[in-house]
């Protein structure tokens, strides 16, 4: 018992030291992130204390905050973020410091974003609207215990099919559906794009915005969940009406569990480098690049990622 006890402390004073890592040199996203870990709150609790103190903010908006896809600028905004301090539990101005200019702190300026996620920047706005049509924050009451996802290349270079298989763990009680994200690359067809269902669970309403590339595709599950139970399901896109794929990001809210994702070659495309990375957000620099290997048996890349942190992860590779 007493080592058990010793173990958590030292969890709880490593995860302190983590946040004041965060809050010290930022970004915000990476900062906003880390705090809402730290303390154990998830989205919608947030939303209440906030608004008990007068301040109303919807989850949408404080995901995106966290996730780098917005940034608070406006002044009801930036006092959302004050309270958000108080709320947390964080020193005055911790998080609001971040958010003045760039001058003066260390960094350089930050580079664009990849396509597919410099798109989600660009279209927030769209996506936010096909959450709130859909009735559900992107919080969604879930958190990965394993998602497994595998995403195929045709030979035209394009990208044909990506599956994924979930494990999840509910955090809020009645939790009956997931919301799948899916962006096509520049010239999708959106209309000659199918979602499948394919285990434990059967698709509900599908949404888009053609301009952005943006397709959100609700999926039920056979049962409600309850609070702490977990729940296998399977489903997967069909595009191949894009230009040429370059790379597969994946984006994560909150600190999960393992990831693996394989990307699989066309014989008659064949790409002549292939490479891992990350991001705290859309926005920043990617960091943690590690060159991978093709199999010549199968033509696949892969990666595994033990226990994701909030941020994002992907693949990418030259054609040459």
């Amino acid at each position: 018992m007493a080592q058990s006890s010793s173990q958590s402390h030292a969890q709880r004073s490593a995860a302190e030291r983590e946040l004041e890592q965060a809050l010290a040199t930022g970004p915000f996203p990476l900062a906003l992130r880390t705090a809402l870990s730290v303390r154990g709150l998830p989205l919608h609790r947030v939303k209440h204390r906030l608004a008990q103190r007068g301040v109303t903010i919807g989850v949408t908006s404080l995901s995106y905050w966290q996730q780098g896809a917005r940034r608070p600028q406006r002044p009801e905004s930036l006092r959302a973020v004050r309270v958000l301090e108080e709320v947390l539990d964080l020193p005055a101005r911790s998080l609001a410091r971040l958010l003045e200019p760039a001058s003066g702190r260390c960094g350089g300026p930050e580079r664009p974003a990849a396509r597919s996620y410099r798109t989600l920047k660009e279209s927030s706005s769209e996506l936010e609207r096909i959450l709130a049509a859909l009735g559900s924050p992107v919080d969604g009451g879930l958190h990965t215990v394993a998602h497994h996802e595998r995403v195929r290349l045709g030979p035209r270079r394009e990208l044909l099919t990506r599956n994924s298989q979930q494990v999840v763990r509910a955090h809020r009680e009645g939790v009956d559906r997931y919301l799948a994200i899916h962006y096509g690359d520049a010239g999708w067809a959106r209309e000659h794009v199918a979602v499948h269902a394919t285990e434990n669970c059967r698709v509900g309403r599908v949404r888009w915005h053609a301009g952005s590339g943006v397709m959100v595709a609700e999926l039920l599950f056979e049962t409600r969940l309850r609070s702490g139970e977990t729940f296998v399901f399977g489903y997967g896109f069909e595009d191949g009406t894009g230009g040429t794929s370059t790379e597969h990001v994946r984006g994560f809210t909150l600190a999960d569990g393992q990831y693996m994702l394989q990307v699989r070659f066309d014989d008659a495309a064949l790409p002549v480098r292939c490479h891992r990375f990350a991001q705290t957000s859309a926005g920043a620099p990617r960091t943690g690049r590690q060159e991978l290997a093709l199999s010549r048996l199968n033509r696949t890349v892969h990666l595994v990622e033990q226990r994701v942190r909030p941020g994002l992860l992907g693949i990418g590779w030259n054609w040459g």
